[in-house]
């Protein structure tokens, strides 16, 4: 049998007494509005946006580590341009000067090579005068050419007259010539091949230099877009670290609301079975059958969820929306009673029919000091009664449709607020 069905045969078995315990018992403190409990969707969209923020750090935390690798590896790619940077510099600064000393080299042979052909042009016209006053004084020797060009046997006969007409101090200066012609080529040949030479290398390294330039431009372009994508990715990290700490705070929150709603209830379940087991033990006393049906009508509900707006003569039904605590609740969406209307359904057992609101039922019977209440009369909260209603059962309890988040229970009564007057209706 139902703890509510045990309370109401209890009642009709006139066990529950008119005693008054008003003017024995200490005040009690009213109970306290029950906390919001936050909705099981609320809830697990909020853990759903914390696991997705959780995986969504733990993916940049990835992207982000091989990120900052390949910026070591660009790092490093920059280091090693700008070192061979720098020896492009330091083998063009020494091409340049190599190139420089070349040129100065190639310049002193071609003055060498000038002065060698004029030497040469010197000796050819002093041999030709030789030749000329020879051949005016009949000789066959004819011209320096004949020595030096001769290419048939009467070249060579020239030639022989003459080194038979010349001195050997002639001879000796004839071979000087020949060794100046010889050194004048040697020292061109060797200008233009220091000229070329100095002039490609400096053109090697010229091209090395740019070409160390440009990798380094390359590495640092692409050490600086890399840089950039990792502090990109830094920043979004930290972004969704921070998101990550408000969704967990704002579930945490959820939570301890949800424990502190569940020890709520906990504790209301406590209280609500202290006071059925407190108005079972209350003595026996004469309580009219018509107040007893008033009350088993009552008792019977217990359990039933609150509904602003809900109940009728008949029983529960379903609640209405007041725009605000209500609402939040979903009272327009559950089936139960409020305060005035697990009177209406109490009192209509009797016969008596009770107008809907508190404020009204405080106005629809006979008023009587709470010193002087029995079983049956209705207590009252609020100015004019129109804060809250609840009916007497005596012992110092009362049965009541609380408020929303709550249901029918069987309490203490709460002096807290309290009307002086009950309401007595039957």
């Amino acid at each position: 049998m139902s703890a509510p069905r045990k309370i109401a045969r209890l009642w009709g078995a006139g066990v529950l007494s008119a005693t008054l315990l008003a003017s024995s018992a200490g005040h009690v403190d009213a109970v306290p509005p029950a906390p919001s409990a936050p909705d099981e969707a609320e809830l697990a969209a909020g853990r759903a946006d914390v696991a997705a923020k959780t995986a969504r750090v733990g993916e940049l935390t990835s992207q982000l580590a091989e990120a900052e690798t390949k910026l070591r590896e660009l790092d490093n790619q920059v280091a090693l341009a700008m070192e061979n940077a720098n020896k492009a510099v330091v083998d063009l600064q020494t091409a340049q000067d190599r190139a420089v000393a070349a040129q100065r080299a190639a310049d002193a042979a071609r003055v060498e090579a000038e002065l060698a052909a004029r030497a040469v042009e010197d000796s050819r016209r002093r041999l030709d005068r030789f030749a000329a006053a020879s051949f005016r004084q009949g000789s066959l020797v004819g011209s320096l050419s004949a020595y030096l060009d001769a290419r048939g046997p009467v070249e060579l006969l020239a030639r022989a007259q003459l080194l038979d007409a010349v001195s050997e101090s002639e001879l000796s200066h004839l071979d000087q010539v020949r060794r100046a012609q010889v050194d004048k080529a040697a020292k061109d040949t060797m200008a233009r091949q220091a000229a070329a030479t100095a002039s490609a290398e400096k053109a090697r390294a010229d091209q090395a230099k740019q070409q160390a330039d440009t990798a380094v431009a390359e590495a640092v372009r692409a050490q600086r877009g890399q840089a950039a994508r990792t502090a990109e990715l830094e920043a979004v990290r930290a972004d969704i670290e921070r998101q990550l700490a408000v969704a967990r705070g704002r579930v945490n929150g959820l939570e301890a609301q949800r424990k502190r709603y569940e020890d709520w209830v906990a504790q209301q379940r406590r209280e609500e079975s202290e006071a059925s087991r407190r108005a079972r033990q209350v003595a026996p006393g004469d309580v009219p059958a018509t107040v007893r049906t008033v009350i088993n009508r009552a008792l019977s509900q217990v359990g039933v969820p609150y509904a602003w707006g809900g109940g009728n003569r008949f029983g529960p039904t379903r609640g209405i929306r007041d725009g605000g605590v209500a609402d939040r609740y979903g009272d327009y969406a559950k089936v139960g009673f409020d305060c005035s209307g697990l009177m209406v359904y109490a009192f209509a057992g009797a016969g008596v029919t009770l107008p809907r609101y508190s404020g009204y039922q405080y106005n629809a019977g006979r008023r009587v000091p709470l010193s002087r209440m029995v079983p049956g009369d209705m207590l009252f909260w609020g100015a004019g009664g129109g804060q809250h209603v609840a009916l007497f059962l005596g012992g110092g309890m009362m049965v009541e449709a609380p408020y929303s988040g709550s249901a029918v229970r069987v309490a203490p009564i709460r002096y807290a607020g309290l009307m002086p007057y009950a309401v007595r209706v039957i």
